[in-house]
């Protein structure tokens, strides 16, 4: 559990940070879309960070392995979707769009095992 909370303070802190960048360094060097674009990377990381922590606190009794396994969905998407938009944005490879379906792929998944999690918690 210490370390998929660690990863979600990492990931909210990241989430934060290219908000940030979004805002500051990126406005006046990129495209008001790649900018939507790439705040939209941020915006879905920083709720799957939230999502990782909520997972992480799942982790217990027979919810542990739904719950390690929502987790790892939710890391997986926050790289394949926000990390896809996010080089997308500031390199503007359109293939690499190809790859972001794929982390909306994960985040569902990973949405439907931390439901089957909530019914394997005791009550």
């Amino acid at each position: 559990m210490k370390v998929w909370l660690f990863i979600a303070a990492l990931n909210g802190f990241l989430a934060v940070a290219a908000g940030a960048f979004a805002t500051h360094a990126l406005q006046a060097r990129i495209d008001a879309r790649s900018l939507q674009v790439f705040e939209t990377g941020a915006r879905y990381q920083m709720y799957h960070a939230l999502a990782l922590a909520v997972a992480a606190f799942a982790m217990r009794d027979a919810a542990v392995r739904p719950a390690q396994i929502s987790a790892a969905l939710f890391l997986a998407g926050i790289v394949l979707f926000s990390g896809s938009l996010y080089l997308l944005a500031l390199t503007g490879v359109r293939g690499l769009g190809a790859v972001t379906p794929f982390g909306g792929a994960a985040f569902l998944l990973g949405w439907m095992s931390f439901g089957w999690a909530a019914l394997r918690l005791p009550r």
